[in-house]
């Protein structure tokens, strides 16, 4: 059959479209065959992603990173993202996984997949092992570092004890110097954020106490990869049902993964 100059020249702007849904569905098996998969971790957001002492990538995201490569059979490529261009890393095909304290939302739902759930990222209140608070009602009377108008301070005022000695600092920076130097006996800010001050203060023993607000971390995978967010999804179910995905929340957040969302 004969097209019209119209009808060719419709064909040819839709090749390409084509041939990147094509491709938009053969993302496993181009990992399967080359046995490389690219996954986009965080290198500067500890404990998720950090540079250790040997100038190696580690922390709780890389280790999920290589737990999926392993289970895929395929070798890891790190790759260093930040919030900004880790979505469009993923789009554009330079990376084929994120793994980065990728929280979701409605409108990152519009633009990419999601696998179930590998861990929690939360705020909450910290203090030094020493120190006793095991409920809220242990704060009143306790000094707690916030930073002003955070979401910690706005989560910190509607469950803490009126007697609770609520600091506020004005911005982040401020609030840790002033944990750190011993000037309040607790801190409310997040997970990623006593990461680095127990890096930099490891004598100081910043401990988890209580819970303020969970925010789940999950695999960020291109629209359309359907094969292989299942097999993302398997993975990570087995290793929330063997153990280790627990195991990992304890040794780099100090507390268990909980009740994460499918």
């Amino acid at each position: 059959m004969r097209l019209s100059k119209r009808g060719l020249l419709l064909a040819l702007a839709l090749t390409p479209l084509l041939a990147g849904a094509a491709v938009a569905q053969n993302q496993l098996a181009t990992i399967t065959e080359t046995k490389v998969v690219k996954i986009g971790v965080p290198t500067d957001y500890p404990p998720y992603g950090f540079v250790g002492v040997d100038l190696q990538p580690m922390g709780l995201d890389v280790d999920v990173a290589n737990l999926i490569g392993a289970k895929l059979g395929a070798k890891v490529e790190l790759v260093p993202v930040v919030s900004a261009n880790r979505i469009p890393y993923l789009q554009t095909r330079k990376i084929d996984l994120i793994v980065s304290t990728l929280g979701k939302n409605e409108e990152r739902q519009k633009i990419i997949d999601f696998s179930v759930a590998y861990a929690p990222f939360y705020q909450g209140i910290f203090a030094p092992k020493s120190t006793s608070i095991k409920s809220f009602d242990d704060l009143a009377g306790k000094t707690v570092a916030v930073t002003r108008g955070a979401m910690e301070d706005e989560m910190l005022a509607k469950v803490a004890p009126a007697a609770t000695v609520v600091q506020r600092f004005e911005d982040q920076a401020a609030t840790t110097a002033a944990f750190a130097a011993g000037q309040t006996q607790a801190i409310a800010t997040s997970v990623s954020n006593i990461g680095v001050l127990s890096r930099k203060n490891p004598n100081l023993g910043a401990d988890y106490k209580l819970l303020l607000r969970d925010s789940p971390c999950f695999v960020g995978i291109a629209k359309g990869e359907d094969a292989l967010r299942a097999r993302v999804n398997e993975i990570l179910l087995a290793a929330k049902a063997d153990g280790t995905l627990e195991a990992l929340a304890q040794k780099w957040l100090k507390r268990g993964t909980g009740d994460l969302p499918l």
